[in-house]
């Protein structure tokens, strides 16, 4: 089979649509279908069916994809076996990374990447919810994301999860604040509050809602803000209180906030990477990846996740 029509398949099973994948792919939407019809005469089998004014895989087409997986992934696996030659990983790493993990993993990242003579990264801020991580996995070769520990994981067995940590979520209070004399916090203390939370599907407010089905307290939620820099300066200046990330919050003396974990309730979400099968067979995208989880040890003081 032709290489170049798999890899359009996969492009188009990636993107849902034959307008995303000629984006992806550079060419007109017409190129992309006409690699398409001309995959499926090859192989003699419908591989695609129209749904509604588009088109979807068929099953032939679903099985294909993965087995194309398998071959583009060898092709990486090959590609490496020549990278090993060289006295170290060689090439660019596109990275897509969510904000605070950004904040704070990227310093230490960018450092230790550059002690590598050619390897270099690009990364790009990218303010995602879990159900975005696939698409994006289609366009970068590491995905920094995060879930709510008590949401499923990426079951998708065109993807390969590494994990990074579990980072617990604390409850931001003002320095004033009676609470925050205390060394945890009861959610029943604070129903009362006005809580700023982030927009729906994101993480932070999945903890919410869950925490809000296991203790029964409903949190009144008056602003959403996806930008933790700005919610921390929100609730110093006492407009409300919020879940913010244990090691990215500033409780820096002068900072205006404190931070106290949740009495009787684990709250937190997981970091992980997310990759497409085979892309660890890459040096330069496992030495990357190596090196998150050295920068996570480093500022917990802890092994990353195993």
């Amino acid at each position: 089979m032709d290489l170049g029509r798999l890899r359009t398949l996969r492009e188009f099973a990636d993107r849902g649509s034959v307008t995303a994948a000629a984006r992806a792919l550079h060419c007109t939407p017409s190129a992309v279908s006409q690699q398409l019809r001309a995959l499926q005469s090859e192989v003699g089998l419908p591989l695609t069916e129209p749904d509604g004014r588009g088109l979807r895989l068929t099953d032939a087409g679903r099985a294909l994809v993965a087995r194309a997986d398998e071959v583009l992934a060898a092709l990486d696996r090959a590609e490496s076996e020549l990278d090993t030659y060289r006295s170290a990983p060689r090439g660019r790493v596109r990275i897509a990374i969510f904000q605070s993990a950004g904040l704070m993993l990227l310093p230490g990242l960018l450092t230790r990447v550059a002690a590598y003579d050619g390897l270099e990264v690009d990364v790009r801020d990218v303010d995602m919810t879990p159900s975005d991580v696939p698409a994006l996995v289609a366009d970068y070769d590491v995905v920094v994301t995060h879930r709510d520990e008590h949401a499923g994981a990426f079951s998708s067995d065109r993807l390969e999860v590494v994990p990074l940590l579990r980072e617990p979520l604390d409850v931001a209070l003002p320095a004033g604040h009676p609470l925050a004399r205390r060394r945890r916090v009861d959610l029943a203390d604070l129903a009362d509050e006005r809580w700023i939370s982030v927009d729906h599907g994101f993480p932070v407010d999945d903890v919410l809602r869950s925490l809000t089905v296991r203790t029964g307290v409903r949190p009144q939620i008056v602003q959403r803000i996806n930008d933790f820099r700005i919610t921390e300066r929100l609730v110093a200046a006492g407009h409300g209180i919020a879940l913010l990330p244990r090691y990215t919050m500033d409780t820096r003396r002068g900072s205006g906030l404190v931070g106290r974990p949740l009495a009787g309730i684990r709250a937190a979400r997981l970091v992980e990477v997310v990759c497409r099968r085979g892309a660890l067979s890459r040096p330069a995208v496992a030495t990357v990846i190596a090196e998150l989880r050295a920068e996570v040890a480093a500022l917990t003081g802890q092994a990353s996740a195993s």
